[in-house]
Parts: C-alpha cells; sequence; structure tokens
C-alpha cells in the first residue's frame, strides 16, 4: 500500500494545479506525492509542494481520505488545505520528480471542468468541501 499527500491552494477563488504525465486521462492535477519511509504525512505535503512548485506551505485542515485500488496497487489519497505566505511560485525541483512538470497555475474553481476535473470535484471544490475530515471510500466519489 501506498500514501500519497496533496494539497488544496486556493488563492482569490481559484486553485493551484501541476501539468504533468500522470496514470489517468487529466493532463492536470493537485500538487503532491508519496510519503517517504520515515516521513510524517505533513512533512511530505510540506516537502512535495515545494519540490514540485518551490512554495513554502504549511498544512491546514485534512478535506477528505480515499482510495484508488488497483490490481497491482492500492493508494491511499490524503487531500489538505494548505496556506502559503510565498507571493511567487518558483517552479520544480529537477530531477526530483518522476513525471515532468510541465506547467504550474492558478485555475479558477469555475473552471475546473475544462482542465479535466469531473462536475463532483468541481461542485464539491465550490462548496468547500463539504464532510471535509471523512473518508470517501473510493476516490471516484470525489470525482477523481
Amino acid at each position: 500500500m501506498k500514501v500519497r499527500v496533496t494539497g488544496i491552494l486556493i488563492n482569490n477563488g481559484s486553485l493551484l494545479l501541476l501539468e504533468q504525465n500522470v496514470d489517468n486521462e487529466r493532463a492536470w492535477s493537485l500538487p503532491g506525492g508519496g510519503v517517504e519511509k520515515g516521513e510524517s504525512i505533513e512533512a511530505a505535503l510540506v516537502r512535495e509542494m515545494e519540490e514540485e512548485t518551490g512554495l513554502q506551505v504549511t498544512v491546514g485542515d485534512l478535506l477528505y481520505v480515499c482510495d484508488h485500488i488497483k490490481p497491482e496497487r492500492h493508494v491511499v489519497h490524503l487531500t489538505f488545505l494548505i496556506y502559503t505566505n510565498d507571493k511567487k511560485i518558483t517552479g520544480t525541483t529537477p530531477g526530483l520528480d518522476d513525471n515532468e512538470i510541465k506547467s504550474i497555475k492558478f485555475v479558477p474553481v469555475s473552471k475546473l471542468e475544462s482542465f479535466g476535473f469531473s462536475k463532483k470535484f468541481t461542485d464539491l471544490a465550490k462548496n468547500g468541501f463539504p464532510g471535509k475530515g471523512s473518508y470517501m471510500g473510493s476516490k471516484k466519489n470525489i470525482g477523481l
């Protein structure tokens, strides 16, 4: 089983997204990655955000926990609200991510569907992630 952490950074009604080749239909995703051996969940998210965006973040509320189960692996996703005082995204740390990050940008919540996110996920984001802190079952249940 793998544990993956992701962060939702909201700025003026927009979510921070990464464009990269991942194992799904969407080219855009939430920033984050795997928890390494001996690393806390919080430390993993702080590290991943710095590696992928250059931002120093503070981890806030747990938004949801969900599973992604395939015959060859089981991934538990933990997604948190995150905050930063940084004013500028400085970009990725080269060589640290298996999947090249092509672009980083803030996307208005109202435009998430045009970036490959489902209506269900868009509605959750628009409504402030109702039920936050809950186990949501399959990540399909949150539209991912």
